[in-house]
Parts: C-alpha cells; sequence; structure tokens
C-alpha cells in the first residue's frame, strides 16, 4: 500500500517499524495529507511518540518529499482505513510476542543451567531458548562433541582420489541449532572479553591463524561446550579456563 499511495516513504524513512515512521503511518500516511503541512507541525505531531532521534530536519524532508510525491491519490480515504486496520494488527500481534517471550523466558529459567547461560556476557534469553529447544535435556549428552554433532559443526575433508580438498563443516544437523550459535557467537565475540580474546588469538596467532569466518566456526564450538558444562554442572560462566594455554599477551591486546 504504502509503494502505491507514498512511493518515496523510504527515502525519508529506513525502516517503518521506526517510532517516526510509523506515527506517520498512523496520523499521516499519504502525500494529500502531509502537504498541507509545515515541518514544524509534523515534528509537534511527532514528540508525544518520539523523544529523541528525529528532529526538524526529518520532518523537513518528509513535508518536501510528500509535494514531489508521484503516488496515487484516488481512495486514499478508504486506504487509510485499511492502513490503519493493518498498523492496529500489527500491534496486537506485536504485543502477543512480547507476552509469548516473556512466558517462554520464565519456563526456560526454570531449566538447570539456563540462569548461568543466560548471565554470561552477550549471549541473550532468545539464544538461550533457542539452542535449548534444540538440543533438549543436556543430562542425556555424555559428551560435548555429541552437542558439536547435533549442529553439523564436525569437520570433514572434502577429497577424491589423490586430490586433497578443504576442510569443512559437515552440516549434517540441526541448521536452525547452527544458525543460532552463529548468530550467537557475533555479538559474543565483540562485548564479550573472553570470545572476543580467543577470536583475536585464533586469528592472529603466528602457527596457524584461523580466517575469521573459520575463527566464529571454532567458537561455536567452544560455545557448545561451555553450555554443556555449564547445563551438567549449574557453574557460573569463568573465562579465564577458556583462556589457560593462550599467550598472556595476545589476551590483553584483544582486551
Amino acid at each position: 500500500m504504502i509503494d502505491r499511495y507514498f512511493p518515496e516513504f523510504f527515502d525519508v524513512f529506513g525502516d517503518w517499524e521506526g517510532k517516526a515512521a510509523f506515527c506517520t503511518l498512523k496520523l499521516f500516511p499519504f502525500p494529500s495529507q502531509i502537504v498541507k503541512m509545515t515541518p514544524e507541525e509534523v515534528l509537534r505531531q511527532w514528540k508525544p511518540f518520539v523523544q529523541r532521534g528525529v528532529g526538524i530536519k526529518r520532518a523537513t524532508k518528509l513535508v518536501e518529499t510528500a509535494h514531489k510525491s508521484i503516488g496515487i491519490t484516488i481512495g486514499s480515504h478508504f486506504a487509510q482505513r485499511e492502513m490503519s486496520s493493518l498498523l492496529d494488527q500489527w500491534e496486537l500481534f506485536k504485543k502477543q510476542l512480547e507476552e509469548l517471550d516473556q512466558e517462554l523466558e520464565g519456563v526456560v529459567r526454570t531449566i538447570p543451567g539456563a540462569n548461568e547461560m543466560i548471565d554470561i556476557t552477550g549471549l541473550g534469553v532468545a539464544t538461550v531458548t533457542t539452542v535449548l529447544s534444540e538440543i533438549g535435556d543436556l543430562k542425556k549428552y555424555k559428551h560435548p562433541q555429541q552437542l558439536v554433532n547435533l549442529a553439523g559443526l564436525s569437520l570433514r575433508e572434502n577429497s577424491s582420489g589423490k586430490f586433497k580438498g578443504q576442510t569443512t563443516i559437515t552440516k549434517r544437523g540441526r541448521s536452525k541449532l547452527r544458525r543460532a550459535l552463529y548468530l550467537a557467537i557475533r555479538p559474543l565475540v565483540a562485548h564479550n572479553p573472553t570470545f572476543k580474546a580467543l577470536h583475536h588469538y585464533y586469528t592472529k596467532r603466528p602457527d596457524k591463524p584461523l580466517k575469521k569466518q573459520q575463527s566464529l566456526i571454532a567458537l561455536c564450538c567452544k560455545l557448545l561446550r561451555v553450555l554443556f558444562v555449564i547445563g551438567q554442572k549449574q557453574c557460573q560462566f569463568d573465562g579465564s579456563k577458556l583462556l589457560q594455554g593462550i599467550p598472556q599477551e595476545k589476551t590483553l591486546q584483544a582486551a
């Protein structure tokens, strides 16, 4: 609908779910309404819903863009009613999802070791929820390598006859678990001092350094081993144990 009535909307807003963009769609979604307003009036309409992040420059751009719009104008009255209905539904679904997330978090926190996992800097509730839903009861596993295999992160060599190929992960496992781990490891490398130091060491070590992608995969396996231990013992994460054997100067450079 936006692309028909206001195709230039995303020249002003990058994301329709942003507060100012959503407010605009709720109050005055079409150029025919916006051209009747001044930038100051637009800003006043936004203020109750958007506390910061947008100002007179954005409001001015919206008004100027509306004046140049090539969107259709026929049927805008009923189009606005449809737009309002769709946005109301979206808000309802969003609220229901938030309530479901809260309920899921409450359930997850009853699982032995889950609270300790969530306490790891850079690891969110959503990741722990997804990982545990894919893995199940950690008590049924005897070795962390079983989790690595389950995620399809174990290594294999792609060879044929005399040809020795590259070593890659098997991907013979649960793709959702593998994806959750990969999405989790990036913020861990960015915000968790232990994983940041490990990534720095793996990619900068003088003996067989890993490429960044290889390092992230190795750290996914490391994360699974950490979760295995925590699930088995319900203990707090101790990053110093993971850094044992790594030269101290490498650790200090990454911190």
